[in-house]
């Protein structure tokens, strides 16, 4: 479905490594995971001690210039070279390891990928080491006769500081042959002879003893002539490479001594080998009788060959075998065979063993010697020890490797074995495996055996386990067997064992085990709770408003997505003591909200992450809701083999505080200060200006206050809420305004207007807004943010000014008696059009101090009089009438002299205040008319 791309793995020899000064030197490196050719190239560098942070470059299998000046020479000369094992894999050779050599190499494979991905290059560390191996023996040249003893002695010291073993092994060479191997001790200890010397071994004739602390010493009793040569011994030091296989670091050689060996004259001796002393049924064995002497084929010598001292064959000088009754049947049937392999070596080889050729087998050399008649008498006879041999029932010869995918396992994951029969299987076998586990207190339990027959048999322990399907044997194919162990637990770490027994038929037709061979591989299980841990984790601590914050719970080590581990997320408002559970993340990927947790579920979402355990809380328009402590808590848990589940381990994570803070409030209010004078019954216009506000979202509460000199405080007005309800403040409601008020906002918003219609004197006074801020929380609910007052307009309503103007003309009128005559009033300016006036008439006569009042009429147009004593008989004479606005007539008929006098009026001028209540706004008098009544 897609392009699956690699990752390029470069790996190379795990170090540190320690070699000796002067040794040959090989670093391996192998690429793998790469595309592009089969053939990569590599790249050698080094970092030195001195300067560990610069390479400094060896050796490139694609790059002639690559090298540094340094080793441009070594490289030329073949002194450090490049080996190919093949296309991805290659050795690094230094033949001769110099002290500067040291330092930290790294393999470099240059691209070939379509894009880099994995590693190109793996670093190891070379330590040198002086080489301090000393390896010393006196030369010498010793004359031994044949049969004595010879004693050799070789010093080996090191001085290094390492730990590290040594190797001792003692070597005959003669002229241009090969050296041949007398007898070693191995790095472990071990002694052992080479195969020439094998038998003079096994009978005490070769020893090698450890004398004091650095020398050892070669005894060889009873020499040969055949041991003539140079002897010297040789030694080697190992070290153990990190990869647990052990190094020869270096390997020396003693001077040599020669060792020169007289034979007897006509002496001779014998001596019986064979490889092994203990046999299966069916092998086959092969015993050589060797005789050592001089001038053997000018000599006679007859052989005899005895098992459990009978005589089995014998051989005269003429070598033609004469065998024992049993034993010629046997030879007749090609299953033994007695022969003269050579002048001096005899061999009896029987090719199939049977139980009852167990016992002690030996050859006699009898030399011989012909009479001068052609006869052979016998002259002197010798024979070997001894050879004992063990003929043991039909034994395997299997051989077995497991094959583990894995020694360390996380518990829960599948332990997978594979165990296959390398060799020695035949087809008319068959085979058993049954599969053991020991655990560290060395008890063994069987897990499981499968029988020749194919018949599966679980142990006790794990009967219903496997009854489940948590245990799995499968035969792959003829001797391959796996076995699996599905969620694995701590109880199942140990050493695992196969056992495979071979069986075969008998001649009667029973089954018959030939014999069993068992491999094991250890186990080491790490249990889940192990390092588990769990931290709770955010990066907003603080957070405002209606802003989004995450809360994270790191669990701890990284465990694999089939671990399954529940996460619940506790809360803890603030303010409260009491932490109750928020939500759960399940350990099958469910979530389960808490009974108090309806508030956060429209808000709040919970996340698990693919790779990881990591649950993370995500809550989104924070209020004061969320506010408190969180913590998470983590269940570790384990499906047994029967789907229940065990809960493992608990963690409680750290308390993490998360605040919740309202905005900062970018509210303000204008300030501006003014001044409003205005006349009554005017519109007076408040304004209230926000000139910045947090939120577009923002609402509003505007509340308008008055401010009187005679008052401590402002009065309440009106107030208008954040959700454009009206409420009328007692002053409004005291002073009769809610008729007269007006309140508006812009269409932008922000700006509030409040107009009082009608102004009256009254009104006057300093006015101000305080507006309050309301934003609408994560949880829909309002709440005041902020609040702030405006400046104050000063509003001074007076009444209108004075206009009224009465006409100031002073007239005289002379009129006869029992004449008509009108006098005039006129107003000829007035405040405002719809005032009303009043005028009333009065006379001042000579001879009197104070005026009269006439008559008068109202502002409403009712004519009232002075009381007719005061009037005498005028009252029916005088008549008031206004013929046009603002022109009022006095008029007098049938004068008298009595009615001479100054005539004026008073006109007062009364306006409508805003609350419908008449007042005197003005009053004026006019100019006098003297009036002359003469008789005629």
């Amino acid at each position: 479905t897609g392009v699956a791309l690699a990752q390029r793995q470069v790996t190379v020899q795990q170090g540190p490594l320690y070699r000796t000064e002067g040794s040959h030197v090989t670093l391996w490196c192998k690429v793998s995971g790469y595309q592009g050719p089969a053939e990569q190239n590599f790249q050698w560098s080094i970092y030195l001690p001195s300067a560990p942070e610069r390479e400094v470059q060896i050796v490139s299998t694609v790059d002639p210039s690559f090298p540094y000046a340094i080793y441009t020479q070594r490289v030329r000369g073949r002194g450090i070279f490049v080996e190919r094992l093949q296309g991805d894999a290659v050795l690094l050779h230094i033949t001769e390891l110099q002290e500067r050599d040291a330092g930290q190499y790294e393999c470099h494979t240059p691209n070939t990928d379509e894009r880099y991905f994995g590693s190109y290059s793996a670093k190891m560390d070379l330590v040198v080491i002086p080489d301090s191996l000393r390896v010393t023996a006196i030369p010498q040249t010793l004359n031994k006769v044949e049969h004595d003893s010879l004693e050799l002695k070789c010093e080996v010291s090191k001085s290094t500081a390492q730990h590290s073993h040594v190797s001792i092994a003692w070597y005959r060479q003669r002229g241009g042959e090969a050296p041949v191997e007398i007898i070693s001790l191995s790095r472990d200890f071990v002694l052992r002879a080479g195969s020439a010397y094998a038998q003079r071994q096994a009978t005490g004739d070769v020893r090698l003893d450890k004398v004091g602390e650095t020398t050892s010493k070669l005894t060889i009793y009873n020499l040969h002539p055949s041991d003539q040569g140079e002897f010297y011994c040789e030694a080697a030091e190992w070290i153990q490479d990190p990869d647990d296989s052990w190094y020869a670091m270096t390997r020396k050689r003693s001077q040599g001594a020669i060792v020169n060996v007289q034979a007897t004259d006509k002496e001779f001796s014998v001596r019986l080998e064979t490889e092994k002393r203990m046999y299966i049924v069916g092998e086959p064995v092969e015993f050589r009788c060797i005789l050592e002497a001089q001038n053997i084929p000018d000599r006679y010598f007859s052989i005899s060959w005895a098992f459990n001292s009978s005589l089995i064959a014998s051989l005269g000088p003429n070598a033609v075998p004469v065998l024992n009754n049993e034993f010629a049947q046997r030879e007749a049937l090609g299953q033994l065979k007695v022969a003269k392999e050579s002048d001096n070596v005899f061999v009896l080889k029987i090719y199939r063993l049977r139980l009852e050729d167990s016992g002690k087998y030996n050859c006699r050399v009898t030399e011989r010697e012909k009479t001068v008649t052609g006869d052979f008498i016998d002259k002197e006879s010798k024979r070997p020890k001894n050879i004992p041999i063990t003929v043991m029932p039909l034994k395997t010869s299997i051989s077995l490797e497991i094959i583990n995918n894995a020694t360390n396992v996380l518990e829960g994951e599948s332990l997978r074995f594979g165990c296959n029969v390398r060799s020695g299987f035949g087809p008319q076998s068959r085979l058993s495996v049954a599969w053991q586990l020991v655990d560290k207190l060395n008890r063994r339990s069987e897990i499981v055996r499968l029988d020749r027959e194919g018949s599966l048999h679980p142990g006790p322990a794990y009967a219903e386990r496997s009854s489940y399907g948590g245990i799995q044997v499968e035969q792959v194919r003829p001797g391959s067997f796996t076995l699996e162990i599905f969620n694995s637990v701590k109880a199942d770490e140990g050493h695992y064992e196969c056992r495979v027994a071979e069986w075969t038929r008998t001649l009667d037709g029973e089954w018959q085990m030939v014999g069993e061979r068992h491999a094991s591989t250890p186990v080491s299980i790490t249990a889940l709770e192990a390092g588990f841990a769990v931290t709770a984790i955010s990066r907003t601590p603080g957070v405002t408003y209606n802003e989004s914050f995450d809360l994270q719970c790191i669990i701890k080590p990284h465990y694999p997505s089939w671990v399954p581990v529940s996460v619940t997320w506790r809360f803890q408002p603030a303010g409260s003591t009491e932490f109750h559970d928020l939500v759960t993340f399940t350990r099958d990927g469910g979530v389960q909200w808490g009974d108090r947790a309806a508030a956060f579920r429209t808000r709040t979402a919970i996340e698990k992450a693919e790779s990881s355990n990591n649950v993370r809380l995500s809550i989104s328009r924070a209020s004061d809701t969320e506010a408190g402590k969180y913590q998470c808590v983590a269940e570790l848990w384990r499906k047994n083999y029967n789907s229940s589940w065990t809960r493992l381990a608990d963690r409680t994570s750290n308390l993490l505080e998360i605040r919740v803070l309202r905005p900062v409030t970018k509210l303000q209010v204008s300030k501006s200060k003014r001044s409003i004078t205005l006349v009554e019954n005017r519109p007076i216009p408040l304004n209230c200006s926000v000139k910045s506000q947090t939120s577009p979202d923002s609402h509003f509460a505007v509340l308008w206050y008055v401010h009187k000199p005679s008052d401590a405080d402002g009065k309440l007005i009106l107030k208008t809420t954040h959700s454009s309800a009206f409420e009328y403040g007692t002053y409004a409601e005291e002073e009769g305004l809610r008729g007269r008020l007006q309140f508006e906002r812009s269409a932008s918003g922000g700006l509030f207007s409040l107009t009082v219609q009608r102004a009256e004197v009254r009104d006057s006074g300093s006015y101000y807004c305080h507006v309050e801020e309301w934003l609408l929380s994560p949880n829909h609910a309002w709440y005041k943010l902020a609040e702030e007052v405006s400046g104050r307009t000063e509003v001074t309503v007076k009444q209108p000014d004075n206009r009224l103007q009465v006409s100031q003309t002073h007239k005289n009128i002379t009129v006869l008696e029992n004449e008509w005559v009108s006098l005039e009033c006129l107003v000829k300016n007035r405040t405002s059009p719809s005032s009303q006036l009043s005028v009333e008439w009065s006379v001042w006569r000579a001879g009197r101090a104070e005026k009269e009042v006439l008559a008068w009429l109202s502002r409403q147009g009712t004519l009232h009089y002075a009381e007719p004593a005061a009037l005498g008989g005028l009252r029916s004479r005088l008549h008031l009438e206004s013929p046009a606005p603002g022109l009022f007539l006095l008029s007098i008929q049938n004068c008298t002299v009595r009615d001479s006098g100054a005539y004026g009026c008073r006109v007062e001028e009364w306006l409508l205040d805003p609350s419908d209540r008449w007042y005197k706004r003005a009053e004026e008098l006019s100019g006098l008319t003297t009036l002359t009544v003469k008789q005629p």
